[in-house]
């Protein structure tokens, strides 16, 4: 019995239009033209025998099939890149102290950081999450050599901008309701204490909108902020990444809520210039640039 091989150009075609949510850009990201990367998605559905695509509006959406291969396509591209990168990588030792923010926690850690301990076996990481006041001051004293770290901030001997996200109001199902007849009160936030650029750029709009506001909630961690917001204690401010199930994001128009800003996310680097350090500065910029293109 004849076995069918998934072409792995067509699959990284496939994967990458997903993520773009357009096939004209990822065709212009893998430089491609647009009828190979449509020639590509044609070969993925005449070797899997099944329907990718439905229309959905003006737009292409997953079929049951696509959403099943795109999660295959995942996994074979990441152990396809994995195999190369470990057959061509210099065989690098040492440490490198990573710290980063709780909104990557959950992808960039297992994700990232496994894949590069297994191409690199001899280099030792060592991961702190913590908040960006903290990042700073640990990159500052020589007791962090990364720092992936919300906001134009300064401080260390190489800042590299990784990107920008938009930053948005959060809310719960019920708290949307309660914006449709909001009573005549400050509206209720859910916020680290200061110093943090979500809370500063939320009390700003508001202000800038003539808001009344005041803040209900606050705790020292992520987790905390999404158990709040999702207790309906009041709404909070952050980006879609790690955004929990049972959460949602409230557009302000159709809310009643001022428009937020982009907010940018930077990679500092401490005075460490191995290259175990350079190696994880690359991957991680990768791989955090491809996870946050909207």
């Amino acid at each position: 019995m004849s076995r069918l091989t998934l072409d792995l150009d067509a699959l990284r075609s496939f994967v990458t239009g997903v993520d773009l949510q357009g096939y004209a850009k990822a065709a212009d990201l893998l430089g491609r033209s647009t009828s190979a990367v449509s020639a590509h998605l044609k070969k993925l559905e005449e070797q899997t025998g099944a329907p990718l695509f439905r229309k959905s509006g003006r737009q292409l959406a997953l079929t049951e099939s696509g959403q099943t291969l795109l999660g295959y396509a995942r996994r074979l591209l990441d152990l396809n890149d994995e195999a190369f990168a470990a057959v061509r990588a210099p065989q690098l030792e040492g440490r490198v102290r990573f710290g980063l923010q709780e909104d990557f926690g959950e992808s960039l850690l297992p994700h990232v950081l496994g894949q590069f301990s297994r191409v690199h076996r001899k280099v030792l990481i060592e991961a702190r999450i913590a908040r960006n006041a903290e990042l700073l001051e640990r990159v500052r004293s020589s007791r962090l050599d990364l720092a992936l770290v919300w906001g134009d901030t300064e401080g260390a001997s190489i800042v590299e901008r990784v990107g920008e996200l938009q930053t948005c109001w959060i809310g719960n199902d019920d708290m949307a309701d309660y914006l449709k007849n909001r009573p005549d009160e400050p509206l209720p936030l859910v916020l680290f204490d200061d110093p943090c650029p979500f809370q500063s750029m939320a009390v700003a709009a508001l202000q800038r909108a003539g808001i009344e506001w005041r803040i209900s909630y606050t705790s020292p961690s992520l987790a905390g902020l999404w158990a709040g917001t999702q207790a309906g204690l009041g709404f909070t401010v952050r980006t879609r990444v790690g955004l929990p199930s049972g959460l949602r994001i409230l557009e302000g128009d159709a809310h009643g809520l001022p428009p937020l800003p982009r907010l940018s996310l930077s990679l500092h680097r401490g005075d460490a210039n191995s290259e175990p350090v350079h190696a994880l500065a690359e991957t991680v910029l990768a791989s955090v640039r491809r996870a946050i293109v909207q």
